[in-house]
């Protein structure tokens, strides 16, 4: 593998993560340091140093657990009922995912200036901009997104995102019941972006597979990102 060494998925390791994202979710990424990862975890900061050379790479590989994570419980999903594939499903089943796992509710619904500072390359957002627009495209491909929204991923993100991050700008709208907020997520994104006649459910299993498939894609490689680093980079 040459200068890549990969710590493998191990209890140790996973042990390491779990207080990573524990104190993520509390704290924030300023203020959690490795010395408490590593306090959290019951080992030596050292230690933590032999699986992540730098705390930036410790919280990514957090970030990348997480999204393996809720792509496998969103394909769970589809696999159970392709109607999920509908964008109106789609984004309200991804909403009480996320808002169900405490670090990446946290990661999407903090100020982008709290997010900005976790120093993150702009890998993992590049990647996950790439992703939107595949899908995004193949969506309306098969007519499941009407053909007259204008610049299509970024109506459709703007008009999403303002659910995850409404709560920080209004604190207030904390109170509503989250089951609501999706339907009202659901209801939205029905009304402004889908064709009056849904596609028959023989498009929407083909549409399916294709998500499926889309998603589940990059696993192998995300789930080989958690554990293995470049030892040129390991100065902590």
């Amino acid at each position: 593998m040459g200068d890549q060494v990969s710590a493998g998925a191990d209890p140790r390791a996973d042990r390491i993560l779990d207080a990573a994202a524990e104190l993520l979710a509390q704290r924030g990424y300023r203020r959690v340091a490795v010395e408490d990862v590593a306090a959290r975890a019951a080992i030596g900061k050292g230690t933590v140093y032999l699986h992540w050379p730098t705390k930036r790479r410790l919280f990514e590989a957090v970030v990348v657990r997480e999204g393996i994570a809720y792509v496998e419980e969103l394909v769970a999903k589809l696999r159970a009922d392709p109607e999920v594939v509908l964008p109106h499903r789609l984004l309200a089943s991804t909403y009480l995912i996320i808002m169900g796992r405490p670090v990446l509710r946290a990661l999407s619904t903090w100020g982008a200036p709290e997010a900005d500072s976790m120093g993150f390359d702009g890998g993992l957002r590049k990647r996950e901009l790439l992703m939107h627009e595949r899908l995004f495209g193949l969506l309306a491909e098969y007519g499941l997104i009407r053909a007259d929204v204008p610049d299509l991923m970024y109506t459709v993100m703007a008009s999403n995102m303002g659910f995850y991050v409404m709560d920080w700008i209004d604190p207030d709208a904390a109170h509503i019941d989250l089951q609501k907020k999706a339907g009202a997520l659901a209801y939205t994104v029905k009304h402004a972006f889908e064709p009056p006649v849904p596609p028959s459910r023989d498009v929407l299993e083909a549409v399916a597979e294709r998500v499926i498939a889309l998603l589940e894609g990059p696993l192998p490689r995300h789930r080989a990102e958690i554990y293995t680093y470049d030892k040129k980079q390991r100065t902590p």
